[in-house]
């Protein structure tokens, strides 16, 4: 392929479709990439608000086969299921929160999809988000709403700990003075008969 393509083409890419991200866009340009033949794939390129393909014009059959796909391809991309990566790059949240949020609830799963990664045996399955949700998620801040129901549940949790523990302290005090109490009130056995038992030699 030449170095220097004369051939391009260019295709819009809505923030409907990247949600303003840009972990989001590199993964379009993935899902694109993936359902085109290897030669051709790094003519993709998803840039700031598009598509572009770049080819040579000795190339211009297969150029018009590849803008076919990718125009094809694009036709749904507004839908395309939001990645775990691109969720918390949309709503600018850590992989420990999306995990909590998702477990209770708050953020829903449309499901799971597993893949096999390069250099690894075994498959990973995650899973991944219906985009109209993550895009309702982003307009009502709501991340930033769960995060304050959050900080506030840990705090009553820490508070009713501390008060679960200053309970249980007083209560082993009053147990173990309760207990001296009952020793020193209980008189002691009076050994009667010791001296003579000493006598017999029954200790030696």
């Amino acid at each position: 392929m030449s170095s220097s393509p004369s051939l391009i083409a260019e295709w819009p890419l809505l923030p409907s479709a990247t949600l303003g991200s840009s972990v989001r866009t590199k993964g379009i340009e993935r899902e694109i990439r993936a359902r085109l033949p290897w030669p051709v794939r790094k003519c993709v390129k998803a840039e700031t608000g598009r598509i572009a393909l770049r080819m040579s014009e000795i190339e211009a059959d297969e150029f018009k086969a590849v803008s076919a796909k990718i125009s094809k391809t694009l036709e749904g991309i507004e839908v395309l299921p939001v990645l775990p990566r691109e969720v918390e790059d949309i709503l600018t949240i850590s992989s420990r929160e999306r995990h909590k949020w998702l477990k209770d609830g708050r953020l829903q799963s449309m499901g799971t999809r597993t893949v096999k990664m390069r250099g690894r045996s075994k498959a990973v399955t995650f899973h991944v988000f219906d985009p109209r949700h993550i895009e309702d998620v982003l307009d009502r801040d709501l991340a930033t709403v769960w995060r304050e129901e959050d900080a506030q549940e840990a705090s009553e949790n820490r508070r009713r700990g501390a008060g679960k523990a200053a309970l249980t302290r007083s209560g082993k005090g009053k147990a173990a003075a309760a207990r001296r109490a009952r020793k020193g009130d209980v008189p002691q056995p009076k050994l009667e008969g010791w001296d003579a038992f000493e006598e017999e030699g029954l200790l030696r």
